[in-house]
């Protein structure tokens, strides 16, 4: 109530925001159009979030993603009706398949004009519903906050994306409605029954195997613990590089599709797989009579992935540190620890070999050999979609980095976005984004974006003028490589008009001379890379 004794109001854009600070928000991103005109006012007129704009929609979604990714809490992307919709959607379709806490804002026409023919307008709801948790329109001025207040609480408890459409004349009317703290969600313990169960089953091991996603990561030390007390290898999940230092000694690398070519024949003899933080499943690599347990934030991750014995949720590191400590005592079997080093040893041996060719165009393992050499232990690497990822997960030997990768979207295009996101959020780290020259194309509008802003990333291109991935999935089925070619500018040229600092590499020890001056460059830094068309060595051919 105000001095006079009425009920004080403010406008449905300034609601929107003060809900979205007790949410923790402190970016949107997006691209400006008339239908989220008032937001964007009130944007303006306020310093507690910022407002991040971009060259196209989906730029901004990835962007949601990635920091959603980067940090576990809500992230918001907003766009204009119609058209601006349609373009999020390709980056909500990661955040929503990889199970990130995004929250969409869309404009709608105004409300007299629902439901006649005016311009831009369609059912959001509908079109949206494949890719979100939650979709709503609100209709009054007075239903935006209690609408948004849902969505957020469906993004956060759910892991999910959430949309809501706002018609274009209630942001800047007067509302009753009160933003209020979200609610506060407690990860619940596994029930003791369930644990007890959980620890007979692996105290039965004898072949027991440990499979990590990339949510696994917050729980890295609690999972080299239990690795040690229950005597079982660690296998990354598709996209998990950095969850387990390579140098554990009980870490194998990655299963299957870009992993360790050797660690498919160990995890198939495991009786007992504990996956943490993964909904990865690879068919035609996995046991298929081991037990099976599962450990996840989210209720709604165990609906999809592998089936299991025991599904448990709750605080992940809380989860594992009480295994671990309940297996302090257990036994292990000695000779599946030694079958477990060995297949460690071959592959680190052949690992060291495939870095070495120094040759120009350089070949994929060099590329990453020398963004190994170089790179913080703690830096950020953002991957995109491509041949280039698959040959980063097989060759990279992680210390504590972290990595943002499309896992299950798969998208081509979120090399970039990613890392622009991951330098916003986190300013001090290193942040590196590795693409191919057919990723990169998608998004190359957004080189000026990193340049508006400042972010001095190092974005590393490897250049070969071909979508390799496709190229090589063709010669394999024996088809015409129709389509494959692709079409590049003058990266140094183009990097320089945009505001980058851009190099075209002539030598090995040239790429390693700047991935080391990049480090402490102020500007973005874009490394073009001639790369040769080494055919990935195990890619399947399905």
């Amino acid at each position: 109530m105000g001095r006079s004794g009425r009920m004080t109001t403010m406008t449905v854009s300034e609601a929107i925001l003060e809900q979205l600070r007790f949410s923790g928000v402190e970016r949107i991103y997006g691209v400006v159009g008339d239908a989220i005109f008032g937001l964007l006012d009130a944007i303006a007129k306020q310093s507690s979030i910022r407002w991040i704009s971009v060259k196209h929609e989906s730029v901004a979604a990835f962007m949601a993603s990635a920091d959603a990714k980067c940090t576990g809490k809500l992230a918001v992307c907003a766009a204009q009706m119609g058209p601006g919709l349609t373009n999020l959607l390709n980056g909500l379709g990661d955040a929503y398949m990889d199970g990130y806490p995004v929250l969409a804002i869309t404009g709608q026409a105004p409300v007299r004009k629902i439901g006649t023919d005016y311009k831009q307008l369609i059912n959001q709801q509908e079109l949206a519903q494949a890719l979100t948790g939650f979709s709503q329109l609100a209709v009054h001025p007075d239903a935006v906050i209690p609408a948004l207040s849902a969505a957020i609480t469906t993004s956060l408890t759910a892991g999910t994306v959430s949309h809501l459409s706002i018609p274009a004349d209630l942001f800047t009317l007067q509302t009753l409605s009160k933003p209020c703290a979200p609610i506060q969600v407690s990860m619940g313990q596994p029930d003791p029954a369930m644990l007890s169960q959980t620890l007979q089953t692996m105290r039965s091991a004898k072949r027991p195997m440990i499979l990590a996603g990339q949510k696994a990561k917050p729980a890295s030390e609690e999972i080299k613990q239990l690795a040690m007390a229950w005597g079982s290898g660690v296998v990354s999940a598709y996209a998990a590089t950095g969850v387990i230092p390579d140098d554990f000694p009980l870490a194998l690398g990655g299963l299957g599709e870009g992993g360790n070519p050797y660690v498919t024949g160990r995890f198939k003899e495991a009786d007992v797989v504990l996956a943490i933080g993964t909904t990865w499943w690879p068919e035609g690599q996995t046991p298929t009579n081991a037990r099976v347990i599962r450990i996840a934030g989210h209720e709604t991750e165990l609906r999809i992935g592998p089936p299991a014995e025991t599904g448990m949720v709750g605080d992940v590191a809380a989860v594992v540190s009480q295994l671990a400590e309940a297996l302090k005592s257990h036994p292990g079997d000695a000779e599946w620890r030694d079958q477990i080093q060995r297949c460690k040893q071959i592959w680190a041996n052949q690992n060291e070999t495939e870095g070495r060719d120094t040759e120009v165009p350089l070949h994929p393992s060099n590329i990453v050999r020398m963004i190994e050499k170089h790179v913080s232990p703690d830096a950020i690497i953002a991957l995109d979609e491509g041949d280039s990822t698959l040959w980063f997960m097989r060759n990279f030997r992680a210390q504590h980095q972290r990595t943002l990768f499309s896992e299950r979207w798969r998208t081509m295009g979120f090399g970039l976005p990613a890392a622009m996101a991951a330098k916003l959020v986190d300013p001090q780290r290193q942040v590196v984004c590795l693409t191919g020259d057919g990723g990169l194309g998608m998004v190359l509008a957004d080189l000026l974006t990193a340049a508006r802003y400042e972010l001095p990333i190092t974005m590393i291109v490897c250049n070969n003028g071909t979508l390799q991935m496709e190229r090589n999935k063709m010669a394999k089925k024996g088809l015409i490589r129709e389509g494959t070619e692709v079409a590049n500018p003058d990266y140094v040229k183009l990097a320089d008009a945009c505001g980058w600092k851009g190099y075209r590499i002539q030598s090995a020890a040239e790429l390693e001379n700047l991935l080391h001056a990049s480090k402490v460059s102020t500007h973005p830094t874009l490394i073009d890379v001639p790369t040769s068309l080494a055919v990935y060595p195990d890619y399947p051919t399905t």
